[in-house]
């Protein structure tokens, strides 16, 4: 059931939802644009993701945790840039397996929140440590 739903879901981010909201999304408050360095290609990736600023970084929670692209990306260069209303900012990234991302997420603006929750199956938090 894991693989279909995460598939199914990918398939929707990657055909629907991020072509969309890649658009909008850094200039919507409680959303942002993360930039990744390509793992293989080396390229800039951009992802919106969803989540708060908190005491100078910016907190988010993965859906699919380590299968996500951008994570594996982080994993393998953990400097980013977020784009947070219109302006660039640039950070470093940080998994945190052992945070509790159900009471994470009950930090986080509420709507990406359910979203996260509905459609995840591996959450995992990740922290970006604005520059």
């Amino acid at each position: 059931m894991t693989s279909t739903k995460q598939r199914r879901v990918n398939w929707y981010h990657r055909h629907i939802a991020n072509p969309l909201l890649r658009r909008v999304v850094g200039h919507v408050p409680g959303q942002a644009l993360l930039e990744t360095t390509g793992r293989r290609t080396g390229l800039p990736r951009r992802t919106p993701i969803g989540g708060r600023v908190i005491d100078g970084s910016f907190w988010l929670v993965s859906d699919h945790g380590r299968a996500s692209a951008y994570v594996r990306n982080i994993e393998a260069d953990p400097r980013v840039r977020l784009q947070l209303r219109s302006r660039w900012y640039t950070g470093t990234a940080h998994l945190l397996p052992d945070d509790d991302t159900r009471a994470r997420l009950r930090r986080l603006p509420r709507l990406n929140s359910w979203i996260v929750r509905l459609l995840g199956t591996d959450l995992l938090t990740i922290r970006i440590d604005l520059d």
